[in-house]
């Protein structure tokens, strides 16, 4: 997806989540009933700060820079206008905890992928010393098979 794709994809998603937010937030009987625009919300508004920060070129960052800039205000200014719905149909406090639990599941997910790789990386290890011990185990098998075979010629 080019970057300009991506911006708009970003701003697109947290103006649909906000508007979803919005026209709920008063029948919602559960955060659960919002947890999807919520979510939507804040992965385009990552989206953003992704492309205003990370955007390749340096054309491109000079040509989108107000751009970019104005999305990412729009965008927190959503942000803090959801913040404010969440809190007063809630109760205080309940946005700060939606976003303690989620880092903290995105905290989990980043550790369960690092132990994934180093278990990869042990068996590989361990595969590896099996084929060298085998490896090795074969070479002298063969070479004393041959020492056999010449001895035996030799007799």
């Amino acid at each position: 997806m080019d970057p300009l794709s991506t911006g708009l994809a970003g701003i697109a998603l947290v103006q649909k989540s906000v508007e979803f937010i919005k026209s709920n937030i008063s029948t919602a009987n559960d955060i659960k009933d919002i947890a999807g625009a919520i979510d939507g919300l804040l992965s385009g508004e990552k989206q953003i700060q992704q492309e205003r920060f990370h955007s390749k070129g340096i054309l491109g960052q000079h040509k989108d820079a107000a751009h970019s800039v104005i999305d990412a205000k729009l965008a927190r200014e959503q942000l803090d206008e959801v913040a404010t719905l969440i809190n007063n149909r809630f109760g205080y406090g309940t946005w700060n905890e939606i976003l303690r639990e989620r880092q903290k599941r995105i905290q989990e997910e980043k550790e369960r992928i690092q132990e994934q790789k180093r278990i990869a990386r042990q068996r590989k290890k361990e595969r590896d010393e099996i084929i060298l011990v085998v490896g090795s185990v074969l070479t002298v098998a063969i070479i004393l098979l041959l020492a056999v075979v010449g001895f035996v010629k030799l007799v």
